[in-house]
Parts: C-alpha cells; structure tokens; sequence
C-alpha cells in the first residue's frame, strides 16, 4: 500500500472490512497552525498546551475523514485549568484550523504541565462535539454533543465519546511536538446497518479481528510515531496484514476567516457596546484566534455596524 509521508492522511482497512484504520502525519501544515498562536515566551505549560492542540488537531482530521457528508467536525474542549479552551474546525477534504486559549490567571499559578493540570483540575472539563453541514436540509441538521472529560490524554477523552455517543469502539494513538503531529486510528466496525462489512456477520471472527490489530498497534511508542515516516509505522506493526488502502487525502491549514465574518460577529455585541467601542478611540483591531490575521475597523465604521451605514447617531 502505497501513501504519502507527510502532511497528509491515508485510510485503511483489513480483515475484509472488519477493522477500518486511519493514520496521518501532520509537518508543513502543523507547523503553520502552531506559529499562529502567539502565546508569549516558551515554557513548559505553553509547550504542553500547543502538545494538547496538535494532538486534538490529528484526531479531529482523522475523526473527520469518515463524515458522510459535506460539512465541518469541531472539537472543543472547554478546560477548568490554565487552559480555558482548545477548538479544531476541520472538514473531510483535509483542511483545518486550530487554537488554544489559555485562562490568564490560572495560567500565572500552573505548576503542572500534565494533560489532567491544564484542562480538568477540579473535574468541570467539558468535550464539545459539533458537526456542522455545509447545506442544510431535514435529513442533515447541525449536532453538537456536549460530554465530561474522560481520561487523562486527548485520545483517551475522545475514545471514550466515540464509545458512547457512536457506539463505536476506537482506539488513538497520538503524539506531537514542534514539527509534527500524528495519529493512528484503529475502528471496529458493526456487523449491522450501513457501515457494517460485506458478507460477514460473524462475531467472534469480528473480536479476533479487532482484538489482533490492537495487540499490534499498542506496540507502537510516541516516540517512533514521530520519528518514523507514515508508511513505515504500517509496515513495523502490520507487515503480516493485508491492508487495503480506502482513501487519501492531503490535509492543509486553512482559515476561514474574513472581514465580513469579523464584521457580523461584531454586530453580535450590540449598538452600545460597539457605540463605547468607537468613542474609546479611532480605530479597534480585532485579532483572528486561528491565523493571527488583523482586521482594524474604524470608528466610523463601528457605528456603522452599531445603527447602519444610513444613520447618523446622536
């Protein structure tokens, strides 16, 4: 089977459909995503809290690629910690968009860099899951599933959602750090309904199956998933399978934003507080989380947005 090496992700399958697995390899493209968080001088807890987004990042893609239909995936995790929130937007061509908001004052007293420390001290994290259809009809509605933080590592948080909410045993495998970040993602799939493998029905075939992946992707270390090229983690784990490749795509960083969008959201605070906005001083620049980009609006133009382009406010 043949895939790419880096910035992009490659599905699998093997026992005849029984397993369906995912692996991906982020470099140029989390590189990009990391600079555009500007989060000060470097130090453990700001390592750690970019750590936590690439490997959300790597999971969303991988999560993303097996939507059904054209639309985005967004995971937020909402911390009680030194990290007030981690959000991915990502879709199933590949492209995404990440950033990481840390809480100023909790931030100053972080003493523990763990996952556990940053996002769910005292128990109140929450995972938030959203799929957002491009075109909305009756049959494809937004939805957003709301869970408590499960586990001490994204991937462990994230198997567990996927076991609750989509009946769906996953295992993740993640790793990152400044140049790369990766994942491997290993599926069971039902023996029912429309995902359900061809001509097999059998579940004890189905546990054997999906018990002898997991014995051999568990021996892969954070270390080799980072250091080794993606089609050499495959072959040092599965060289005795017969994997079929079920899908390719190339995964870039990409933000969505624009004026018009910063625009619209701006609106959203109301006459009077953008009215405050525009007396306070000439211009207001708002800053995108995701790529960093300025978008300056002048104060006529915030009272434009306050009461309309043709009102001349008292």
């Amino acid at each position: 089977m043949q895939i790419e090496t880096t910035d992009a992700l490659q599905r699998f399958i093997s026992h005849q459909g029984l397993v369906r697995g995912e692996i991906i390899s982020l470099d140029t493209a989390w590189t990009e995503a990391r600079s555009r968080q500007n989060l000060g001088e470097p130090n453990p807890i700001n390592q750690a809290m970019l750590m936590a987004l690439g490997e959300l990042t790597a999971a969303s893609l991988l999560l993303a690629s097996t939507l059904k239909f054209d639309g985005k995936l967004i995971l937020q995790i909402y911390g009680d910690g030194p990290v007030r929130l981690l959000v991915v937007e990502c879709d199933a061509q590949g492209h995404f968009r990440a950033t990481v908001k840390p809480h100023a004052e909790r931030l100053k007293q972080a003493e523990a860099s763990d996952f556990v420390s940053l996002v769910n001290q005292s128990g109140q994290g929450r995972c938030v899951v959203t799929l957002d259809p491009r075109v909305k009809s009756i049959q494809l509605q937004p939805y957003q599933g709301v869970v408590q933080l499960e586990g001490e590592s994204v991937s462990a948080i994230l198997q567990s959602y996927m076991l609750r909410s989509e009946q769906l045993e996953t295992r993740l495998w993640l790793s990152c750090d400044e140049h790369r970040a990766v994942g491997l993602m290993l599926q069971r799939m039902p023996l029912t309904g429309g995902n359900a493998p061809m001509g097999l029905a059998d579940p004890a075939e189905s546990e054997r199956a999906w018990e002898h992946m997991l014995s051999l992707a568990e021996t892969i270390t954070s270390q080799e998933l980072l250091q080794l090229p993606a089609p050499e983690v495959l072959h040092r784990l599965f060289w005795q399978e017969e994997l079929q490749a079920s899908g390719y795509h190339p995964c870039q960083f990409k933000c969505t934003c624009s004026r018009d969008k910063v625009a619209s959201m701006l609106r959203t605070l109301g006459a009077s507080e953008l009215e405050s906005m525009a007396q306070e001083k000439p211009s207001t620049e708002v800053v995108c989380d995701f790529c960093s980009a300025p978008y300056a609006f002048t104060s006529t133009e915030l009272r434009e947005l306050a009461h309309g382009p043709d009102t001349n406010p008292a």
